[in-house]
């Protein structure tokens, strides 16, 4: 009994600090040692205190699912990079910043008090500076974690605003404080509703969405396992802050609409932009965009279950994409969900690709429905099922003269939805379901439903016009993050003075200040 009191989620962050501390005070390889023994215990005690939780009932879902998602990626990226920076100079460096990145990431999960968690969420985004430039003498990466430094800061500003109103207001910045004072209202206060519109712009800064999306896609010359980190756990966090607000979120009709359209927007350009890249990383980084817009779009219509599903998967990809990026080159053909349209076959494979979406998006509603009947369980919101549908729709592509695949890839598709069903009654009695405006659920599916329309047509002309028309707009990431990047670096020009001034891109930093 004691044992398990002692197990609490503070354990974890306090794991990963400790690692930190013997970064430089033992010898890079014991240190390296010690910092993995300490990344299994913390992924050990992680799953001790969910288990726990689960076995006693109750507990912070979000918060705990997190933080086993934290411990097992943080485990298993500081196995990554001992190995990945074996022979680099100031690994020591690395270690220290690695782990208080990580601990500062666990305390957000950890944490119920928003002033813990802000503050936390602003030292992970420091201490992943240091990380973005440890090459130190690459000047695109100075460059570039300068840009997101900036944008980081800004979003920051609207953190400490948003805190000010809510401790105004309420009193106190403890989650279950603002919980109650809300459910003994009949309205969220006009404060409550601006600080959420404050804090889904610090979300929209620190998750890159368009227009302020360019320093996700650019930072680049940061160590593989770093990119790994950003994608899978540092971008996410904007999805998780507002999950932990989803009841004062939905009083906000505002940030609803904000966070639905800068989402949706950021999700169908991102895509678009994304099918023109031919780099890996440059994908991912591009994927990555598209996804916490989609996030971000749920959490506006306030399809928390779904968000936080997307979350924790989106993480997992993400991490095992990033550092298998060597080997993606040799089998990305044999991994695409969408195999190539063949010559002379445009047509045809087009009309069936559209109807396959039909016929997905049908099957989701249709299993929602028996679900519904025949054991009882909640109805799953009508665009949840659209996503979902339009989700797993290009597993019933298959391939010409192989009806076998689209018959497996159905069944398949099948298996995913009722397996987002079970999902859906599991984290759906964790969090409440908001109503949003129909307008906003209708804009949603509109823009999902083109995304997918314009991405098959692409797909299947890809020398036709649209394809021409759109290809240099979307190759140039339709010009979105020329105009802030000049804004920002005349606002706080980036110090290049270690780099030779013969230097291209110390003239061009020149130019832009």
């Amino acid at each position: 009994m004691l044992f398990a009191q002692i197990l609490t989620p503070w354990c974890v962050p306090v794991l990963f600090l400790a690692a930190s501390l013997l970064a430089s005070r033992l010898r890079t390889e014991i240190a390296w040692r010690a910092v993995e023994g300490l990344a299994v215990t913390a992924f050990a005690v992680a799953v001790s205190v969910v288990a726990g939780a689960a076995v006693n009932g109750g507990g912070d879902v979000p918060g705990l699912g997190l933080l086993l998602l934290i411990s097992f990626l943080g485990w298993v990226i500081i196995r990554f990079s001992r190995r990945y920076l074996q022979g680099e100079p100031g690994q020591a460096r690395y270690i220290f910043a690695l782990n208080i990145t990580l601990a500062s990431v666990a305390t957000v999960a950890a944490t119920r008090h928003l002033g813990v968690m802000v503050a936390a969420w602003v030292a992970s985004s420091l201490s992943l500076h240091q990380l973005l430039t440890f090459y130190r003498d690459r000047p695109t990466a100075l460059i570039v974690a300068h840009k997101k430094f900036l944008v980081s800061r800004l979003a920051d500003v609207c953190l400490v605003g948003a805190l000010f109103l809510i401790h105004r207001e309420v009193g106190a910045l403890n989650l279950t404080v603002l919980e109650s004072y809300l459910a003994r209202t009949a309205m969220v206060p006009t404060a409550v509703q601006v600080a959420m519109l404050l804090i889904s712009l610090a979300v929209i800064l620190k998750s890159a969405q368009l227009p302020i999306h360019g320093w996700l896609i650019q930072v680049m010359e940061a160590p593989t396992p770093v990119s790994a980190l950003l994608h899978a756990g540092i971008v996410n966090l904007g999805g998780f802050m507002l999950i932990r607000l989803a009841l004062p979120l939905s009083g906000s009709t505002v940030a609803q609409v904000v966070l639905v359209i800068v989402g949706s927007a950021s999700a169908v350009a991102a895509g678009l932009v994304m099918m023109t890249r031919i780099s890996i990383k440059v994908r991912l980084a591009w994927s990555t965009c598209a996804q916490m817009g989609f996030m971000l779009m749920e959490c506006g219509l306030g399809l928390y279950e779904i968000a936080f599903l997307h979350l924790l998967a989106h993480s997992l990809y993400k991490a095992h994409a990033f550092l298998t990026a060597g080997e993606a080159v040799l089998d990305t053909r044999n991994r695409r969900m969408m195999p190539s349209t063949p010559v002379g076959h445009a047509g045809p494979v087009l009309v069936w690709r559209l109807l396959a979406a039909a016929l997905a998006v049908g099957m989701a509603f249709a299993l929602n429905r028996l679900s519904v009947d025949w054991l009882g369980v909640h109805s799953i919101p009508w665009l949840a099922l659209f996503i979902v549908g339009l989700g797993v729709a290009p597993l019933w592509w298959g391939e010409p003269g192989r009806p076998g695949l689209v018959v497996k890839g159905a069944l398949f598709s099948a298996a995913l939805v009722l397996l987002y069903a079970v999902w859906h009654r599991i984290f759906g009695s964790v969090v409440a379901e908001v109503g949003v405006s129909q307008w906003l659920v209708i804009w949603s599916a509109i823009a999902f439903g083109l995304l997918y329309l314009t991405q098959t047509w692409l797909l299947a002309y890809p020398l036709g016009r649209l394809s021409k028309t759109l290809y240099p707009w979307a190759y140039y990431g339709f010009y979105l993050d020329e105009r802030f990047t000049r804004l920002a670096f005349r606002l706080w020009p980036v110090r290049l003075a270690e780099i030779p001034k013969t230097s291209p891109l110390n003239r061009l930093s020149g130019e832009i200040a």
